[in-house]
């Protein structure tokens, strides 16, 4: 018998995690922008070891995020790509759930500096403006992200089914 995801249970997943992000990134706005961040709805980037809704759900989340915290248009778009990089990568390597937050982390230390450098101005080097983001994203993705993973792995089929036809 062949498994098919639901077409409506993705969608309604990816909207959840979506809105997700967007609140944990507004309610946190002094720490979620800036050369210094840590986005707490970084830990959202944990999802795709659970579902592939977590891959649109993310990029969507993080341009409404954008737009809604006043982020410049640079800054919508291309830290929204660093997001959703971010997001297919965490999902090919989901075998290994130690993996899975290293695309996350890679892309926004590489992409975010440039984008704060030459779409905001900031005076930092980039290599110094990459050693923050990286940081930040180790304690988004890695820290926050597994420690969200250890509590829903355990509910993870019911959470994340599969509808069987």
């Amino acid at each position: 018998m062949k498994v098919y995801r639901s077409k409506s249970l993705e969608l309604t997943q990816g909207a959840i995690i979506a809105a997700l992000y967007v609140v944990l990134t507004l309610v946190f706005a002094p720490i979620s922008f800036g050369e210094m961040q840590l986005r707490v709805a970084e830990a959202l980037t944990i999802l795709p070891l659970f579902t592939t809704a977590a891959i649109p759900g993310l990029f969507v989340g993080c341009v409404i995020a954008n737009m809604l915290g006043g982020a410049i248009i640079w800054d919508v778009i291309f830290g929204s790509i660093a997001t959703l990089t971010g997001a297919v990568f965490s999902y090919m390597l989901r075998e290994n759930r130690w993996l899975v937050p290293i695309p996350a982390i890679l892309s926004n230390t590489v992409i975010v500096p440039f984008v704060l450098k030459y779409g905001y101005g900031v005076e930092l080097p980039i290599p110094l403006i990459m050693l923050y983001i990286l940081i930040g994203e180790i304690g988004g993705c890695y820290i926050l992200g597994e420690l969200l993973a250890t509590v829903l792995m355990p509910h993870k089929n019911r959470l994340f089914k599969e509808d069987i036809h």
